[in-house]
């Protein structure tokens, strides 16, 4: 997320919190859940979510010994606030570049999906990557997903696996192409062409 959340909201803190809640409407979370999925301090979270629950964009019930939070949708500004978190953030993508370029030989990202506010997509992201780190995918992944206030859907796959879907004609694949993407890295010759000839 951009500085400019974090200053608009007073603290990565809070602009985490509401992403995370202003994206999953339907969703209730534990502090332990919010402190997992927003990478964020137990101690600092509750205190910021008992702020919200007093002006109501939350409410806290207790269910087996454990707060449970969760947002109000009729809150005033609720419709204002999803608007402004579902709205693309460039930043998003230069850390999703850092943080995945670190993992591997990295061969080809892109993404669809939630990153574009398309939802007809099957899948946010394809990554190929040539021998990765599963632990610095894994951190990568949580650190975006932290960041998006979203679970992100994946694929991943190697060189040689990308040029069998693409002489197989992958239906997945084609797919996923002729939806909105948007190249973060592409470092393959053979989709370049490949996505020219869909367009013919």
């Amino acid at each position: 997320m951009s500085d400019v959340f974090e200053t608009l909201f007073g603290s990565k803190t809070r602009a985490r919190l509401l992403r995370l809640f202003i994206l999953n409407p339907e969703k209730s979370f534990t502090t332990e859940e919010i402190a997992e999925k927003a990478i964020l301090l137990r101690s600092h979270l509750l205190r910021e979510a008992r702020q919200l629950v007093k002006i109501k964009l939350l409410t806290e019930r207790t269910k087996a010994g454990k707060s449970l939070f969760s947002v109000n949708p009729t809150f005033p500004f609720f419709s204002e606030l999803r608007t402004l978190f579902v709205r693309p953030d460039s930043s998003v993508y230069e850390v999703l570049f850092k943080k995945i370029q670190a993992i591997g030989d990295v061969r080809l990202l892109l993404v669809s999906g939630i990153f574009l506010n398309h939802h007809k997509s099957k899948a946010d992201m394809i990554l190929v990557v040539n021998n990765p780190s599963r632990a610095k995918l894994k951190s990568a992944i949580g650190y975006i997903e932290a960041e998006i206030g979203r679970e992100i859907r994946f694929v991943i796959m190697n060189g040689e696996e990308l040029q069998y879907r693409l002489n197989m004609m992958d239906r997945f694949l084609l797919e996923f192409l002729e939806n909105p993407v948007r190249e973060i890295v592409n470092k393959v010759p053979e989709l370049k062409r490949f996505v020219a000839g869909l367009r013919r």
